[in-house]
């Protein structure tokens, strides 16, 4: 049974003695105390395990050792051995807390089958304890690249010592592992956290338009060009561009950016006047560029421009260890987005999210974090119709209205708009289904 403790509390000496004998022999360790001080020294924050009291004792009773042993540690799980004429008091106790009791004469295996499911239920709390802490106690960088694998620690390593420099950066890495984050990171570690970060993806960028929106026009530039626009690399100054899928930049314009680089100037559409950029450029590919430029999809000036610092993220199912601490902090800001608590997490759940291999990565981790907080997620399936609890049809339908609400809801990020796009209702219907159901939202668009 691992490392955890039975301990057992009874003032009657052959029963103290038999039931730990049946116990040990199941498998627990005990350690049985005939007075319960001496068995709430062995208690504290960090105890694996559970504490068995007998109700009726001399001095101090079942139900004031509970106490006592909660005011220490109110997660402790707590079982209460009882006669029969304690039951009601057992069951006032279960309302304060205990997690469970037995009625004397009781079956030593009915106890053992109780006390595993309290062990496995504190063992959770002392896992999610670790978890919390090991988030809480950093700041910054650590809250930012979350993870303890050493792949993670060393992109954390290089983020600090490349931050502060004016280094163009290259993050390779598959989709949803991150490679934003990193982006950001490096911004925002650094001394150009006060300016702007301007991301940019270069495949959603419209070929008609691209242009223009990276270097601005003039008054007259084309036709519609009815007054002069400042461009997203002009806005970025003195701070971060973010070019994000480098690899779908047209070849016309990789030419052109390559002299950005190079230049840190630009010149808008419709002028020849040069205006100087303090700039920095990350760029973000999911592709090997030196196999795209031996292809002629990418310029090869530009790869060796852009390669001179390279970060590479790696997927998630190279780095597991970081699952368990990365799926609690994701989880924790599903919390505070839909202000919804976060629901037990067993230790089969986490066993399944331990064996995916998350193509989709550290975003893939995040929409499971959110159906999970919904109460959506369970092994990555939505809940069947026949499995929604309800006494009539309509309440069959309401449950299941919310289920579908809330998903669509977490894969939007908790934003208005596209919800209630994808759902085809109008803003106020979604805003009422969402009180009718208690669903938060960002709010935002």
């Amino acid at each position: 049974m691992s490392d955890a403790t039975i301990l057992l509390v009874d003032d009657d000496e052959d029963m103290r003695d038999a039931l730990a004998e049946g116990l040990e022999l199941a498998g627990f360790h005990v350690q049985a105390y005939g007075a319960p001080e001496a068995a709430l020294e062995q208690i504290s924050h960090e105890f694996n395990g559970v504490l068995v009291s007998d109700i009726r004792m001399p001095g101090m009773d079942g139900f004031s050792v509970m106490r006592a042993a909660f005011e220490i540690d109110s997660a402790l799980p707590v079982v209460l051995i009882t006669g029969h004429g304690d039951v009601p008091l057992a069951v006032e106790a279960m309302r304060a807390g205990a997690y469970d009791f037995q009625e004397k004469p009781f079956a030593v295996s009915d106890l053992s089958n109780v006390l595993e499911r309290a062990l496995e239920k504190r063992r959770l709390t002392l896992e999610n304890r670790v978890l919390r802490e090991e988030l809480g106690d950093h700041s910054g960088l650590e809250q930012r690249l979350v993870g303890k694998s050493a792949a993670i620690v060393q992109i954390r390593e290089m983020v600090r010592a490349l931050a502060d420099t004016d280094a163009d950066v290259l993050i390779l890495g598959e989709t949803g592992a991150g490679k934003e984050v990193v982006a950001r990171a490096l911004h925002e570690e650094g001394r150009r956290k006060e300016k702007p970060f301007v991301a940019l993806n270069c495949g959603a960028l419209p070929a008609d338009i691209i242009e223009s929106e990276l270097f601005g026009h003039e008054r007259g530039a084309f036709t519609g060009a009815s007054g002069q626009r400042i461009g997203k690399l002009e806005h970025a100054h003195g701070g971060t561009v973010f070019l994000d899928e480098i690899e779908s930049m047209p070849l016309e314009l990789q030419v052109k950016l390559l002299r950005v680089i190079e230049t840190r100037s630009i010149e808008r559409l419709g002028s020849n006047k040069a205006i100087e950029l303090d700039i920095r450029f990350v760029a973000a590919t999911k592709d090997d560029l030196s196999q795209a430029s031996d292809e002629g999809r990418f310029r090869r000036d530009l790869f060796y421009r852009l390669n001179v610092i390279t970060l590479s993220l790696p997927p998630l199912r190279e780095r597991k260890e970081d699952i368990p601490i990365l799926f609690h902090y994701l989880a924790r800001g599903a919390r505070a987005r839909y202000r919804t608590e976060v629901p037990q997490l067993t230790p089969a759940f986490m066993q399944d999210l331990m064996q995916r291999e998350w193509p989709g990565n550290v975003r893939e981790l995040r929409n499971v974090a959110d159906r999970f907080v919904l109460g959506l997620e369970r092994f990555g399936e939505l809940a069947p119709v026949a499995e929604v609890q309800g006494e009539s049809l309509a309440q069959i339908v309401g449950a299941y209205e919310r289920q579908v609400i809330a998903q669509v809801l977490g894969e939007n990020g908790g934003k208005i708009k596209p919800t209630y796009e994808r759902l085809q209702v109008s803003r106020k219907a979604l805003y009422e289904k969402m009180k009718k159901y208690n669903l938060g939202g960002e709010q935002g668009e």
